[in-house]
C-alpha cells in the first residue's frame, strides 16, 4: 500500500494508479547508463545486505533508488539538474520533513568513482540506523559477550 502524506503535491496518476505505474515502468526500462551501473551494485542486497528499490514512488515524487530500512533516497543526476536546482531543493525539503534523507550524485561520480559512491551510501545508511547494541531486547539490555561481567 502506498504511504500517504499530508499535503502531497499534485497527483501524478489517475485514481486507479495507471498513469504513475506506466511512468515508473518506463523509467525502469529507460534508466540512464549511470543509473543502470549503480543499480547493478545496489540490487539484490549487494551493498551491505540492505534492500533498495528503484523508481520508488514517494508522496508524488519518484526516487531513483530507495532504501526503506534507512529511509534513504539515492538520486543520480545528469546535467538537466543544473536547470532544476530550485525544484530539487523543494523536493528534497519536502521529503526531509517526512524523515527521508536524499543523497545526490552526479552521473560522472557514479561512472568514474563507483567505490567512493558506494562507501558514501553505506556510511549514510549506517549512520541512520541504530547500533545493534542500542536495540531493546525482550529481557531488557543485551547480554554481555561471554567472559565479560557487568559491574
Amino acid at each position: 500500500m502506498r504511504q500517504q502524506w499530508e499535503g502531497e503535491g499534485k497527483p501524478m496518476r489517475k485514481a486507479d494508479g495507471s498513469e504513475a505505474l506506466a511512468r515508473i515502468r518506463q523509467m525502469r526500462r529507460d534508466m540512464t547508463p549511470a543509473e543502470a551501473l549503480l543499480w547493478s551494485r545496489l540490487r539484490a542486497r549487494r551493498l551491505g545486505g540492505y534492500k533498495f528499490k528503484r523508481q520508488e514512488w514517494l508522496g508524488g515524487y519518484v526516487a531513483d533508488f530507495y532504501c526503506w530500512e534507512a529511509k534513504l533516497i539515492v538520486e543520480v543526476d545528469g546535467s538537466q539538474h543544473h536547470e532544476q536546482a530550485n525544484y530539487d531543493a523543494e523536493r528534497d525539503a519536502w521529503l526531509g520533513r517526512r524523515g527521508l534523507k536524499v543523497l545526490r550524485f552526479w552521473n560522472n561520480e557514479v561512472t568514474g568513482q563507483m567505490e567512493a559512491v558506494l562507501e558514501r551510501i553505506l556510511s549514510v545508511i549506517e549512520g541512520r540506523l541504530p547500533s545493534p547494541s542500542h536495540l531493546p531486547s525482550a529481557g531488557g539490555s543485551l547480554p554481555l559477550p561471554e567472559g565479560e561481567r557487568g559491574l
